[in-house]
């Protein structure tokens, strides 16, 4: 029976230099490890018990030396019936790369790029992971949420319809220009339709708001104060028509004294089989293709259409 309620599971799957010390795809995609295995195999594992499906947004910039090896990750969830989409951290990209296609390498951020390098990197990559999956992107998210105007413009030009950007948390860590503080999808001025991370106000400042997201588990890479305000998946009311977690593909691992990801025990891998059973109560997991024809037939409503201008390039900090 249809819950009428909705919920993501997006995984941004990426293997960056300095969560590994070696070996990154296998240790931080798969997670292989001499005393276990916590990964994205044991990820759709979990997922399959429920009947549930992940977003998989998979980066090849982060490990451009071994996207060999993300190919094969990416073949690999294609084939498990995962939504595979595009993510990108190209930050991280070796200077012989920007070289090879005629690019600057600075600024390095994509929440500062101008329209014409945001083209290129969606393109490109987005075509990468086409060409092994034969399917096509239907959705973008920019590593650490760093976006900008011209991110958006680039999705309509290569006919990306979903962004899943919108952060209050990216804002106020400096990472983007430009959200709306709510959880209901809505349009940008160009037509792509933004999926806001489902995020929760859970204390005002003099300034700003502190917010937290909705993520499994809580992660030392993102910065939440006071220390005790993580926004636990038990808080989320069962009102709540759309709900979009985080994960990572190393979310069932660990972190050593380095900050690279190890595997401890199979704990995390119960406490994610435990999530999924609850939500699964009362949520219907979804994909990217199922969402978007929830949208067209009106039982996931779009809020209204955002001026793209906002969004436009400024000065960024970070």
């Amino acid at each position: 029976m249809a819950k009428d309620r909705y919920a993501l599971l997006t995984v941004d799957t990426e293997a960056l230099p300095k969560r590994a010390e070696d070996d990154h795809v296998c240790r931080l995609i798969w997670g292989e490890h001499p005393e276990g295995t916590a990964g994205v195999r044991e990820m759709c594992a979990v997922g399959h018990e429920f009947g549930a499906r992940h977003v998989f947004f998979v980066d090849m910039c982060g490990a451009y030396a071994r996207r060999e090896e993300v190919a094969v990750v990416v073949r690999w969830l294609d084939s498990d019936g995962q939504d595979v989409q595009l993510h990108a951290h190209p930050e991280y990209l070796p200077a012989s790369f920007w070289e090879e296609y005629h690019f600057k390498q600075n600024p390095r951020f994509m929440n500062q790029y101008p329209d014409d390098k945001d083209d290129f990197i969606i393109g490109h990559f987005s075509r990468m992971i086409r060409d092994i999956t034969g399917k096509p992107i239907r959705a973008f998210r920019a590593g650490s949420f760093r976006w900008n105007a011209g991110t958006i413009r680039a999705l309509a030009k290569h006919d990306i319809p979903l962004s899943f950007n919108n952060s209050m948390c990216a804002v106020f860590n400096e990472q983007c220009l430009h959200s709306l503080p709510t959880n209901t999808p809505f349009k940008w001025s160009n037509g792509i339709t933004e999926i806001p991370m489902t995020e929760h106000k859970i204390l005002p400042r003099v300034e700003n708001d502190w917010w937290a997201r909705l993520q499994y588990p809580q992660s030392k890479f993102f910065r939440y104060r006071p220390w005790w305000s993580s926004f636990l998946p038990g808080s989320v009311s069962h009102s709540s028509p759309l709900l979009v977690f985080l994960l990572h593909s190393w979310s069932l691992l660990y972190w050593d004294e380095n900050g690279h990801g190890t595997y401890r025990d199979d704990k995390r891998i119960e406490g994610y089989r435990k999530l999924l059973r609850r939500l699964t109560r009362d949520y219907d997991i979804i994909t990217t293709a199922e969402l978007m024809d929830l949208i067209r037939s009106g039982k996931i409503r779009v809020e209204h259409t955002e001026d793209l201008s906002r969004a436009e390039i400024r000065a960024v900090k970070k």
